[in-house]
This record gives structure tokens, sequence and C-alpha cells, in this order.
């Protein structure tokens, strides 16, 4: 049910007290204001009166237009939740399995100004020990060949070719497959590897998966390019697990020797392993901003058609799988089934549908017809019956979206667990509908009818399959001579006390992408090719020279002006108008300057020099200056590092 307007707040006596207000301005000699003055009696008859017209005033025309909607089937949207992964790690390595079951709950940190922020797993973790099992060498374009036998010996064996080249790689083999696990190579090195960058190895680790070598994460790696004895702490895929090589069975890893930036020095020896072992510290499962409330009862029958009853949390947040209504009366047991609507539910079926928005169950409702019969759109639980919702999640909202690092308390007890990390920020969570929103999408959604033909209809159908897109953008893709559209995503991400974002935190989970594509697949016209995936970005550097004014503290103007110049090219709230940049627009240093002169400690008065630097994807690399940027009409802006420099 849509929030009727309240399109005049006042009341009686509200009316009543403006009156007497006004009375003291235009006539003071009227000093009488008791309730016994038949002045007064006038001034409350007049007010009852008014009240009387306020009360219908704010019933049209907002509510019939909010009726109208509800015809058509438009609810307030609830909000979307934050997902993102956090990682479990062990207080030691553990001999047997430790399960991390589904559901379990991790928080931010409680502080005086903001309670904790709680996410519950989805999945279940299983973190299975594991150690070392194979070692050995695998040379660019030769078969890999086993060395295990050659680390009993002091000199150990040499992990890449005597002149190393790209594609060789070091072999590990585990125990076991230890897939979404933290695992610890601890590894004997010498000083062998020469040429090498020891803080940026060219290398590159790999776990073996059903799809192939897929690139693990480095958490931490303290060997100096493997020329000293430390530990390589790796995150491991999904999707690892065990494989024959060099005619060893086991859970297979790799370093694997890639080809080196211009400025990266590469190996000119082969460096010399003369020791490993191996062991599980951890493991990573994923998350989502949202608590799950199980076995709620939520009320007793009374037989009637169009039951509702209100859950005890609000809203209810959308989930994969279908929810269920359990209804216990006497010794008999019926299981409901959650539908989006009762338009194809008969008199018979055992149908339930959530009003997430406002937190409530609905059953189906009997109409009239013509000959004056009854229509049952679903059947009706028995008169009596106990009605119990089996599970549901609540929570969402832009609150989970929170950085990396942030969420570090467990508060579900796990066994030989220690301590708990976000390594990736949480993204994707957004508020629910407002009303406004929904008088705007209610005649898109005439339009369209739930096809795709404008790009306006690509955009609002997108946005009702996906609520933790923050911005969706359609544009032209005349790629391969045809016509075709290209969908652009833009994630809820959180950002720093500056404003800055990373750059991978922008990219939207592949969920999301798959989920707007199989949508729109189904509704786009016949032969129209779609394409969903981010946007382009175009890396940018200002660089600022300013002054401040008198008794302002240069090291906090710098900080405003950084933060002035993340907010202006933020891709959600920058731009002129505070609603992300836009796609497509260019670049110009006047509009830095219009940034800096909103700040109080900037003295316009004297030299402002703006400079822009366009920068390279992922090196950083900057370009020529320049006082305007041109991108593609596709693309947003990211910033890089800007740099600002405040004299007195």
């Amino acid at each position: 049910m849509l929030p009727a307007p309240n399109l005049d707040d006042r009341r009686f006596q509200d009316l009543v007290d403006d009156a007497k207000r006004l009375v003291q301005q235009r006539c003071p000699t009227w000093t009488d204001h008791n309730v016994s003055d038949p002045g007064v009696t006038l001034i409350e008859a007049f007010a009852q009166m008014v009240d009387q017209l306020i009360y219908r005033l704010n019933r049209v025309p907002d509510l019939h237009y909010i009726k109208f909607l509800e015809l058509i089937g438009v609810e307030l949207r609830p909000p979307a939740a934050a997902r993102g992964e956090v990682t479990f790690w062990l207080s030691a390595p553990q001999p047997q399995p430790v399960i991390v079951r589904t559901e379990t709950q991790v928080a931010t940190a409680r502080t005086d100004v903001a309670d904790p922020i709680v996410f519950s797993t989805t999945r279940e973790l299983e973190i299975v020990p594991c150690s070392f099992s194979r070692a050995g060498m695998h040379p660019v374009g030769e078969a890999p060949a086993d060395m295990t036998a050659a680390l009993s010996g002091p000199a150990g064996f040499r992990c890449f070719s005597a002149t190393p080249a790209v594609g060789d790689a070091l072999l590990i083999g585990l125990s076991d497959a230890v897939p979404h696990c933290a695992v610890v190579l601890r590894l004997g090195c010498q000083v062998s590897g020469r040429g090498v960058d020891p803080r940026r190895p060219p290398v590159l680790w790999e776990a073996w998966t059903e799809e192939g070598w897929v690139a693990c994460e480095v958490d931490s790696d303290d060997t100096g390019g493997l020329n000293k004895p430390g530990d390589v702490i790796l995150h491991v895929p999904g999707g690892h697990q065990a494989s024959i090589i060099a005619r060893q069975r086991g859970g297979w890893l790799r370093c694997r020797l890639v080809e080196a930036e211009p400025d990266q020095p590469t190996y000119t020896a082969s460096p010399q392993i003369l020791s490993a072992t191996a062991f599980t510290i951890g493991g990573t499962a994923p998350t989502v901003h949202a608590e799950v409330v199980r076995a709620e009862v939520i009320g007793r029958s009374d037989g009637t058609p169009a039951q509702h009853f209100a859950l005890q949390q609000r809203p209810v947040l959308p989930s994969e799988e279908p929810a269920t209504v359990t209804a216990l009366h006497g010794d008999r047991t019926q299981l409901w089934t959650e539908v989006p609507h009762f338009a194809l539910s008969g008199p018979g079926d055992l149908h339930f549908r959530i009003d997430r928005f406002a937190g409530e169950i609905q059953f189906g409702p009997a109409v009239r017809a013509a000959d004056n019969d009854l229509l049952y759109y679903g059947a009706i639980p028995a008169p009596g019956a106990v009605l119990r919702l089996e599970s549901y999640r609540t929570g969402g909202g832009q609150a989970g979206n929170v950085g990396r690092g942030l969420v570090r308390v467990l508060k579900t007890s796990v066994p030989y667990v220690s301590r708990v990390e976000n390594r990736v920020p949480a993204i994707g969570g957004a508020e629910s509908e407002t009303l406004a929103d929904a008088k705007t999408r209610g005649p898109l959604l005439l339009r369209s009818r739930g096809r795709a033909v404008t790009a306006e209809d690509f955009e609002q159908l997108a946005r009702d399959v996906a609520p933790d897109a923050a911005r969706v953008h359609c544009a032209p893709d005349t790629a391969e001579g045809g016509a075709g559209v290209r969908l652009l995503v833009v994630p809820h991400v959180a950002s720093d006390e500056l404003g800055r974002i990373q750059r991978a935190d922008l990219d939207p989970p592949a969920a999301t992408l798959e989920r707007i594509a199989e949508s729109l697949d189904a509704r786009r016209l016949v032969g129209t090719r779609l394409l969903v995936q981010p946007p382009d970005y175009a890396w940018l550097t200002a660089v600022v020279s300013l002054s401040c004014r008198p008794l302002y503290e240069p090291g906090e103007v710098r900080t405003e002006v950084l933060r002035a110049l993340y907010r202006l090219y933020h891709p959600l709230v920058g731009g002129p108008d505070g609603t992300g940049w836009p796609f497509g627009r260019s670049v110009q240093s006047h509009e830095v300057h219009a940034a800096l002169a909103r700040i109080p400690g900037v003295d316009m008065a004297r030299e402002v020099s703006v400079a822009l630097f366009p920068a390279e994807p992922f090196t950083g690399r900057r370009g020529s200056a320049t006082q305007r940027i041109d991108i593609d009409p596709s693309a947003l802006v990211y910033s890089f590092e800007h740099q600002v420099r405040v004299k007195k």
C-alpha cells in the first residue's frame, strides 16, 4: 500500500493559534482572547470548517494518483542490500575442517555515534586443512617436471629456466584442493633470483580450476621475489580442484613469470627453492547486509479473503528463493508458496505474496463478478489456522556500503576463528524507493508495458530488477555494423573521508550484470544486440596550486580542496547537479575554479593554478597538462590521486 500524501498538515488548534497571532498583529486593541469571547468563538468555528476542508484536500488529487498506481501494480521498491566478502582467519592451522555456517553474522565496530552494521554470510564455508605435497618446475614450452625429491638435498632446485623466460612457472602441489581458502606457503629461498626488484617481482600466483589456471589474490609476500625465506599468503579462488600435473595428483598452485612493465626489472637468473611447507589459515565467504528472521508467527487466520498480516521487521529484502508460509490447523499442516501476484492464482492454489516495502503478508482476494458470483484468486487459510513465515531477510540501505577493513567483529561464535576482515568493500546498498520516484515510474511502466524499445525503457527495466545499481545509462552500440545497445551500470560504492574510490570497486558484481541481461533479453526487440557492462573510465589527475586566506590553516584548506575535487568528479554525487558526473561530459579546468570558489579558506583573489592531466588506466602514468579533456560518450571520469599545494 503506497502512503497517502499529506498536502497540508495543519489541524484545528494550529488554525486557531495562527488566527490569534494575526489578530495581535492586525488589531492590537483586541486583548481578550479567552474562549468566552464572541470573536474567539467565531475564530474556532471558521477553524473547524477549514480543518474539514484541509482533510478533504489531503485526499485529492495525489491520493487518486496513488490509487491509480496501485491499480497498475506499482509498489514502492524495498531497499537493496550491500554485498561483499569476509575472510575468517584461524587462530592456528587446524587438523580438521572448520565449518562457518550460513547466516553467520559479522559486523562493523560500534562507535559513539553509530550502531554496528551487521552482515550475514550467504553460503557455508568449509576451511579445508592442507599440507605441502609436491613441488615442480614448468619451463615454458616444455613438460612440467616433479622436483619434490630435490628438496631433500641442500641445494634445492631452480624454479625457472637457467635464463628465466616469460611463462616459466614454479609448481606447488597441496594435499587437497582448498577452494575459497587462505593458504600460507612457507618457502625457503636464497638470494639467487638476481635482477629483480624484490618489492615488485613480475610474477603471478595462480590456482588450477575447472576453467584452467585462475589468478589468486596475494595477501602478502615477504619472500622478496623468491629471494629469501618467508611466507606467501594466497586467497585461492572458489573453483580450485585437484588435478594431475607432472604425473602427480594434488591441489596445484603455481607462480608464473609474466611480462615485466617498462619500468619493472625482471629476473636475469632463476630463484632457488630450498624448502616448502603449506597450511590453511582462513577462508572467505560472501556476505549480505541483512539479518535473517526465522519461524515468525504472523497471526491466526479468520477465514476471510484478502487477509493482511504485518511482519515484526520491515522492509523485507528480495531473496533468490521464494518464501514459504506454514499453516498449522489442528494436526494438519499446509505449505503456502510465495507468488508475485494473484492474477494466475485459482481458488485452490495455496498462494500468498509479500509487500516488501510495507513488510506485510497478503493472501488472495475475492472479487465479485458481473453475475454476482465471487471469484477467488488464491485459497483462503482455514479459520483458526496459525500462520508462520519460515524465513525472510530484513536490512539493506546505503549504510551497508562500507569500506574495506571495517567489518571486523564476529557476532556469531565460530570455533578456532580469531578474527574477521573484509578485504573488499561492500557495494550495492541502496535506500528504498520514495513516493516521488514511484510517481515518476508509473507513466514509464504504462508506456513500456514490459518491453524494452527506447533507451528510457532499457534503463527503467534494468532498475526494476537491479535496485543495487546506482546509475544505469543506455548508449548505442554500433559495433559489428548492427543496431545494438550498451547498458552501462554503476554500483553503489563507498568512499573514504576525502571521497576517493578504488577503481576496482566501480565494477558491478557479475550477478547484477547477469540479472539485468537475463531480464532485458526477454524484453528487447528481436535483432537488438544487448551488452550489459560497466562504463569505461577516463583517468584524471588535477594538480592545483593556490593560497589560503589569513587565519586559515593550510593543511585544513588542502583537505577541503581535495574533498571538493573528488566530489566534483564522483560518479554518483559529482557533476554540476550533484547526481554524478554526466556520461561523456568533457572535463574543463574552469569547473575546478568554480568548486574552489565555494571553499571558505581559498583566497581566489590571489593566483590559482589548475592543470588537468589524463592518466593511463591502472598504471596511473600521467600525460601532458591541459585545460580540457574530452572523454567518450559512454565514459565517466575516474579521479586518480589529485594533488594540491596550498601556500600561506
